[in-house]
């Protein structure tokens, strides 16, 4: 088997919320993954997924649009249920071991960060969670780039990732979608599955 025949050791289905669009300013919100394999059967049960609140001092600065509409998530990160970025850090690696094994020497047989628009968050894990971020492929698995594909090739044919009930139809199976809703992080990356799912579906 060629290296580039290789088979993915596994999709980190990835998503973070934050408080600013700005990555020098920008500090995390939520984070959150589940782990499946090429095939998006998972590869850990749904208890173990991670899906966390960072918690947030009084002090920070959070965006206009974020203080207007993700004023829930703000409340929780500044709740004594959120935990610390370092502990975020160190669940998302145990998760990542616990599917895949130990850290690969070679980068190119480490599992890819699955999402949408996922150079944003791979700029914070960058920044914020080193013990995940040397678990990743180089590569990523951006949906977003599907999305662009489909839409142009498709007119009027676009995933509806806001509409729950067409995300929970194109899960794939053993795939349950959260009951919170769009721009949670947890909710989103089943989005970003569901919109995988429903893309490969169509195109193959």
């Amino acid at each position: 088997m060629t290296e580039e025949s290789a088979p993915t050791p596994a999709y980190l289905w990835f998503d973070s919320e934050f408080t600013s669009l700005d990555v020098e300013q920008a500090r995390l919100l939520q984070v959150a993954l589940v782990v499946t394999d090429a095939k998006l059967n998972r590869l850990t049960a749904s208890e173990r997924d991670v899906n966390l609140h960072i918690r947030l001092g009084s002090e920070a600065q959070v965006s206009a649009w974020v203080e207007q509409n993700l004023a829930d998530l703000v409340a929780k990160c500044r709740s004594e249920d959120a935990v610390s970025v370092e502990e975020a850090d160190r669940r998302l690696a145990a998760l990542v071991d616990e599917a895949v094994g130990p850290v690969a020497d070679d980068i190119k047989r480490r599992p890819v960060l699955a999402g949408n628009t996922v150079h944003m968050d791979a700029a914070l894990v960058r920044k914020f969670l080193p013990q995940f971020a040397r678990r990743l492929h180089y590569r990523f698995l951006d949906v977003s780039t599907l999305k662009v594909l489909w839409n142009d090739w498709f007119p009027g044919q676009a995933f509806g990732k806001a509409e729950p009930e067409v995300v929970r139809r194109n899960l794939p199976p053993g795939i349950a979608l959260p009951a919170s809703g769009e721009h949670d992080a947890y909710y989103d990356i089943h989005a970003s599955m569901a919109e995988l799912n429903y893309y490969r579906q169509r195109l193959v």
